[in-house]
């Protein structure tokens, strides 16, 4: 079984910043690819940044240049660095694992997500 746990949201102020964790364990022999998404109220969920194994980043428009993806992967740790925060950057924010079990086989999972808010 793997488990992925976020943490890190909270409330800040428009152009404020945050940093998001997430930690994959369990039956894990080998991370593929950590990925953040997001979903706002009455919103579909969408991609924000994601990073492969290799250090691979790709990020969505609205990500590009305010938020930075980084991989711990001994710690089998995804990071996601907010800055300059924005209204619109309100959602539950999930972190999904695609991961290699001790059998190899390939399996995707999601953690419950965490919630950030920007306000003034």
């Amino acid at each position: 079984q793997v488990h992925v746990v976020e943490s890190g949201g909270g409330l800040v102020r428009p152009g404020g910043s945050l940093r998001l964790s997430c930690v994959a364990s369990g039956s894990i022999s080998s991370i593929d690819v950590m990925a953040w998404h997001r979903q706002a109220p009455g919103k579909q969920r969408e991609l924000v940044a994601g990073i492969s194994s290799g250090g691979t980043t790709n990020y969505a428009d609205s990500a590009k240049g305010r938020f930075t993806i980084s991989m711990d992967n001994a710690k089998n740790t995804v990071y996601l660095q907010m800055n300059s925060l924005k209204l619109e950057d309100t959602a539950v924010y999930y972190c999904n694992s695609i991961v290699y079990d001790v059998l190899w086989r390939r399996g995707d999972y999601w953690g419950q997500g965490t919630q950030v808010t920007v306000s003034s």
